[in-house]
Protein backbone atom coordinates (compact mmCIF):
# COMPACT_ATOMS: atom_id res chain seq x y z
CA UNK A 1 0.00 0.00 0.00
CA UNK A 2 1.35 3.29 -1.19
CA UNK A 3 2.43 5.87 1.80
CA UNK A 4 0.28 8.75 2.07
CA UNK A 5 2.54 11.81 1.35
CA UNK A 6 1.63 14.88 4.23
CA UNK A 7 2.27 17.99 2.33
CA UNK A 8 4.45 20.28 4.06
CA UNK A 9 2.36 23.42 5.34
CA UNK A 10 4.08 26.60 6.04
CA UNK A 11 2.67 29.64 6.72
CA UNK A 12 4.30 32.90 4.34
CA UNK A 13 5.55 35.90 4.75
CA UNK A 14 7.27 37.58 2.00
CA UNK A 15 8.44 41.50 1.99
CA UNK A 16 10.04 43.06 -0.29
CA UNK A 17 9.80 46.85 -1.77
CA UNK A 18 7.18 45.41 -4.75
CA UNK A 19 4.98 43.10 -2.52
CA UNK A 20 3.34 41.96 1.10
CA UNK A 21 2.33 38.24 0.75
CA UNK A 22 0.93 36.74 4.06
CA UNK A 23 -0.33 33.55 4.09
CA UNK A 24 -1.72 31.18 7.45
CA UNK A 25 -2.91 27.83 7.35
CA UNK A 26 -4.34 25.96 10.78
CA UNK A 27 -3.12 23.33 12.55
CA UNK A 28 -3.71 20.04 11.74
CA UNK A 29 -4.67 20.19 8.01
CA UNK A 30 -2.21 18.24 7.15
CA UNK A 31 -3.82 15.46 8.26
CA UNK A 32 -6.06 15.57 5.01
CA UNK A 33 -3.06 15.51 2.42
CA UNK A 34 -5.90 16.03 -0.51
CA UNK A 35 -7.42 18.73 0.97
CA UNK A 36 -4.29 20.29 2.06
CA UNK A 37 -2.94 20.08 -1.61
CA UNK A 38 -5.84 22.10 -2.35
CA UNK A 39 -5.42 24.78 -0.22
CA UNK A 40 -1.58 25.56 -1.20
CA UNK A 41 -2.69 25.41 -5.08
CA UNK A 42 -5.50 28.41 -4.54
CA UNK A 43 -2.55 29.75 -2.20
CA UNK A 44 0.25 29.75 -4.97
CA UNK A 45 -2.08 30.75 -7.46
CA UNK A 46 -2.94 33.36 -5.80
CA UNK A 47 0.99 34.70 -4.99
CA UNK A 48 1.90 33.73 -8.73
CA UNK A 49 -1.31 36.22 -9.88
CA UNK A 50 0.15 39.41 -7.24
CA UNK A 51 4.10 38.64 -8.53
CA UNK A 52 2.85 38.51 -12.14
CA UNK A 53 1.01 41.35 -11.83
CA UNK A 54 4.39 43.22 -9.88
CA UNK A 55 6.37 42.63 -12.96
CA UNK A 56 3.81 44.47 -15.40
CA UNK A 57 3.54 47.21 -13.79
CA UNK A 58 3.38 50.56 -15.36
CA UNK A 59 3.09 52.75 -12.36
CA UNK A 60 6.17 54.41 -10.50
CA UNK A 61 5.87 54.89 -7.38
CA UNK A 62 2.67 52.92 -6.67
CA UNK A 63 3.14 51.32 -3.02
CA UNK A 64 3.65 47.32 -2.81
CA UNK A 65 1.41 44.82 -3.86
CA UNK A 66 -0.52 42.90 -1.39
CA UNK A 67 -1.82 39.14 -0.89
CA UNK A 68 -3.42 38.08 2.58
CA UNK A 69 -5.12 35.10 3.19
CA UNK A 70 -6.32 32.96 6.20
CA UNK A 71 -7.22 29.11 6.22
CA UNK A 72 -9.88 28.33 8.76
CA UNK A 73 -10.84 24.79 9.74
CA UNK A 74 -14.47 25.46 10.37
CA UNK A 75 -15.54 21.46 11.78
CA UNK A 76 -13.73 18.43 11.73
CA UNK A 77 -15.75 15.00 11.69
CA UNK A 78 -14.97 11.46 10.84
CA UNK A 79 -17.42 12.34 7.56
CA UNK A 80 -17.14 16.09 7.16
CA UNK A 81 -14.20 18.68 7.07
CA UNK A 82 -14.84 22.18 6.39
CA UNK A 83 -11.88 24.45 5.33
CA UNK A 84 -12.75 28.03 4.75
CA UNK A 85 -10.50 31.22 2.98
CA UNK A 86 -10.95 34.88 3.57
CA UNK A 87 -8.45 36.80 2.25
CA UNK A 88 -7.97 39.76 -0.32
CA UNK A 89 -5.17 40.33 -3.05
CA UNK A 90 -4.29 44.38 -4.26
CA UNK A 91 -2.73 44.85 -7.85
CA UNK A 92 -3.48 48.67 -8.06
CA UNK A 93 -6.65 50.45 -8.44
CA UNK A 94 -9.39 51.64 -6.33
CA UNK A 95 -9.42 48.21 -3.88
CA UNK A 96 -8.54 45.03 -3.54
CA UNK A 97 -9.97 41.87 -4.98
CA UNK A 98 -11.91 39.62 -2.36
CA UNK A 99 -10.41 36.28 -2.15
CA UNK A 100 -12.99 33.82 -1.13
CA UNK A 101 -13.62 29.88 -0.95
CA UNK A 102 -15.20 27.41 0.89
CA UNK A 103 -14.06 23.05 0.66
CA UNK A 104 -16.03 20.26 2.23
CA UNK A 105 -13.88 17.25 2.07
CA UNK A 106 -15.06 13.64 3.15
CA UNK A 107 -12.33 12.22 4.95
CA UNK A 108 -13.64 8.70 4.52
CA UNK A 109 -13.24 8.75 1.22
CA UNK A 110 -10.39 11.39 1.10
CA UNK A 111 -12.10 13.54 -1.93
CA UNK A 112 -14.06 16.84 -2.04
CA UNK A 113 -17.93 16.82 -1.74
CA UNK A 114 -18.98 19.54 -3.90
CA UNK A 115 -23.08 21.02 -4.45
CA UNK A 116 -23.04 19.05 -7.99
CA UNK A 117 -22.30 15.93 -5.99
CA UNK A 118 -25.10 16.68 -3.62
CA UNK A 119 -27.88 17.67 -6.36
CA UNK A 120 -27.34 16.48 -8.91
CA UNK A 121 -30.82 17.12 -10.60
CA UNK A 122 -31.27 19.89 -12.76
CA UNK A 123 -34.64 20.63 -11.26
CA UNK A 124 -33.28 20.65 -8.11
CA UNK A 125 -31.22 24.34 -8.58
CA UNK A 126 -34.52 25.69 -9.97
CA UNK A 127 -36.03 25.57 -6.93
CA UNK A 128 -33.03 26.60 -5.12
CA UNK A 129 -32.61 29.26 -6.78
CA UNK A 130 -35.82 30.48 -5.92
CA UNK A 131 -35.33 30.40 -2.59
CA UNK A 132 -31.93 32.01 -2.52
CA UNK A 133 -33.45 34.68 -5.23
CA UNK A 134 -36.45 35.44 -2.06
CA UNK A 135 -33.53 35.95 0.77
CA UNK A 136 -31.20 37.78 -1.35
CA UNK A 137 -34.05 40.24 -2.43
CA UNK A 138 -35.79 40.52 0.97
CA UNK A 139 -31.68 41.69 2.33
CA UNK A 140 -31.89 43.85 -0.73
CA UNK A 141 -35.49 45.67 0.24
CA UNK A 142 -34.68 45.75 4.48
CA UNK A 143 -31.05 47.53 2.97
CA UNK A 144 -32.87 50.04 0.65
CA UNK A 145 -35.79 50.68 2.70
CA UNK A 146 -33.26 52.52 5.70
CA UNK A 147 -31.43 54.29 2.73
CA UNK A 148 -32.24 58.53 2.63
CA UNK A 149 -32.95 58.43 -1.39
CA UNK A 150 -36.43 59.11 -2.88
CA UNK A 151 -39.17 56.88 -3.66
CA UNK A 152 -37.76 57.29 -7.56
CA UNK A 153 -34.30 56.41 -7.01
CA UNK A 154 -35.05 53.55 -4.40
CA UNK A 155 -36.67 52.10 -7.50
CA UNK A 156 -34.56 52.36 -10.06
CA UNK A 157 -32.23 50.74 -7.49
CA UNK A 158 -34.11 47.85 -6.86
CA UNK A 159 -34.03 47.38 -10.38
CA UNK A 160 -30.83 47.22 -10.70
CA UNK A 161 -29.49 45.55 -8.05
CA UNK A 162 -32.52 42.71 -9.16
CA UNK A 163 -30.89 42.25 -12.01
CA UNK A 164 -27.71 41.46 -10.37
CA UNK A 165 -29.08 38.93 -7.99
CA UNK A 166 -30.89 37.11 -10.82
CA UNK A 167 -27.81 37.11 -13.07
CA UNK A 168 -25.50 35.67 -9.99
CA UNK A 169 -28.29 32.90 -9.28
CA UNK A 170 -29.27 31.51 -12.62
CA UNK A 171 -30.25 27.78 -11.55
CA UNK A 172 -26.78 26.12 -11.93
CA UNK A 173 -24.77 24.14 -10.00
CA UNK A 174 -21.19 26.28 -10.81
CA UNK A 175 -23.43 29.65 -9.05
CA UNK A 176 -24.10 27.95 -6.16
CA UNK A 177 -20.38 26.37 -5.79
CA UNK A 178 -19.35 28.33 -2.72
CA UNK A 179 -21.13 26.96 0.26
CA UNK A 180 -20.33 25.74 3.64
CA UNK A 181 -22.77 23.15 5.89
CA UNK A 182 -24.31 24.84 8.84
CA UNK A 183 -23.92 21.77 11.20
CA UNK A 184 -26.08 20.78 14.71
CA UNK A 185 -24.58 19.30 17.77
CA UNK A 186 -24.78 15.82 16.29
CA UNK A 187 -21.96 16.81 13.57
CA UNK A 188 -25.33 16.44 11.20
CA UNK A 189 -26.23 18.94 8.42
CA UNK A 190 -28.86 21.58 9.82
CA UNK A 191 -28.68 23.99 6.75
CA UNK A 192 -26.28 24.93 4.02
CA UNK A 193 -24.89 28.08 3.98
CA UNK A 194 -24.54 29.69 0.43
CA UNK A 195 -21.66 32.64 -0.29
CA UNK A 196 -21.18 35.01 -2.69
CA UNK A 197 -18.22 37.06 -3.10
CA UNK A 198 -18.84 40.91 -3.95
CA UNK A 199 -20.32 41.40 -7.79
CA UNK A 200 -22.23 38.51 -7.99
CA UNK A 201 -25.05 39.56 -5.97
CA UNK A 202 -24.18 42.47 -5.51
CA UNK A 203 -21.61 45.45 -5.29
CA UNK A 204 -18.46 45.58 -4.41
CA UNK A 205 -19.22 47.93 -1.30
CA UNK A 206 -22.02 45.05 -0.58
CA UNK A 207 -19.25 42.59 0.24
CA UNK A 208 -20.26 38.98 0.91
CA UNK A 209 -23.53 38.41 0.90
CA UNK A 210 -24.51 34.51 2.67
CA UNK A 211 -28.00 32.59 2.17
CA UNK A 212 -29.49 29.82 5.00
CA UNK A 213 -31.18 27.31 3.26
CA UNK A 214 -32.45 24.77 6.33
CA UNK A 215 -31.83 21.14 5.41
CA UNK A 216 -35.53 20.44 5.96
CA UNK A 217 -36.12 22.01 2.57
CA UNK A 218 -33.21 20.49 0.63
CA UNK A 219 -32.79 16.69 2.12
CA UNK A 220 -35.48 15.77 -0.56
CA UNK A 221 -33.16 16.65 -3.44
CA UNK A 222 -29.99 15.11 -1.68
CA UNK A 223 -28.63 12.45 -4.18
CA UNK A 224 -29.28 9.60 -1.68
CA UNK A 225 -25.75 8.55 -1.54
CA UNK A 226 -25.19 11.61 0.73
CA UNK A 227 -28.71 12.09 2.92
CA UNK A 228 -26.61 10.19 5.60
CA UNK A 229 -24.91 13.54 6.33
CA UNK A 230 -28.08 16.03 7.18
CA UNK A 231 -30.00 16.27 10.76
CA UNK A 232 -33.41 16.23 8.71
CA UNK A 233 -35.32 13.22 6.72
CA UNK A 234 -37.76 14.59 5.40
Amino acid sequence: MAQVVRPALQDVLETTPGHIIGVSYPSGLARYPGLAAQAQRFAEDARMQVLQAEKQRQAAGEGPFELSLEFQLRHESPDLVVLAVDGSSFTGGAHGTPLIQRWVWLPREGRMLTVADLFPQPGSWERIAKEVRGQLNAQLSQRLASDDVTAAERAEMMKTATAMIDGGTEPRAENFAVFEPVLDGDGRIRALRFVFPPYQVGAYAEGMRTVELPSARLVADVAPAYRRLFGATG
